[in-house]
Parts: C-alpha cells; sequence; structure tokens
C-alpha cells in the first residue's frame, strides 16, 4: 500500500473545521432589554445577544423580584461580536440611535429604575 493511500494520510487531506475567530464582549443598558436585544441580533458581526440584569444589592433576583423595582438593577443585554466583522464604535452607534441617555428611567414606553 502506497503511504498517500493510507486512512490516516486520507484523513490529514480532508478539510478540517473552521478555525473559531475570536470574539469579545460588552454589556450595555438601554432600557428593556427584550428592545435592546431585536436591534442588536440583527447586528452583522454581533454572534449572540444574553439579556440580563446588572447591578442591584439582590443577589440572582428573580423576574419577580426585580419586578417590584426594589432590587436596584438595571436590565442589561451581554453582546458578543466579532471585531473582524462590526466594530465597537458601530456598536456604540446602533446602541445610542435606539437609546436616548437623557432620559432618567425610562425608554420609549418602558418607565422605571430597572
Amino acid at each position: 500500500m502506497n503511504a498517500a493511500d493510507s486512512p490516516k494520510a486520507k484523513d490529514a487531506a480532508k478539510p478540517g473545521p473552521e478555525p473559531k475567530t475570536a470574539t469579545e464582549k460588552i454589556v450595555m443598558g438601554g432600557g428593556c432589554f427584550w428592545c435592546t436585544e431585536a436591534v442588536f441580533q440583527r447586528v452583522n458581526g454581533v454572534k449572540k445577544v444574553v439579556s440580563g440584569y446588572s447591578g442591584g444589592h439582590v443577589p440572582n433576583p428573580t423576574y419577580e423580584q426585580i419586578c417590584t423595582k426594589t432590587t436596584g438593577h438595571a436590565e442589561v443585554i451581554a453582546v458578543e461580536f466579532d471585531p473582524a466583522k462590526v466594530t465597537l464604535a458601530t456598536l456604540f452607534e446602533v446602541f445610542f440611535a435606539a437609546h436616548d441617555p437623557t432620559t432618567l428611567n425610562r425608554q420609549g414606553a418602558d418607565a422605571g429604575p430597572q
């Protein structure tokens, strides 16, 4: 048997999986996280968007606790993105187009400290 015909040689000639590209993450708070999440899911280069809460004085709060508006938490999104496809500057442009930082505790119809 020729060495080039061996099973190992044939496996080595097969293309492997695509190398994973390095991603970066940023956490942003912009009012209702479901609305903000929906905006970022449409941005080319964004790999994943996860909604959650940040800050506050209650560890691991439930949704019901958050809704009391007494835990001190803010709604946030964690955006995982490929910096080779979308820049941080572009993500900030998208964020500030969807978020008005001049309105305290309000974004659109969503009002309150959470």
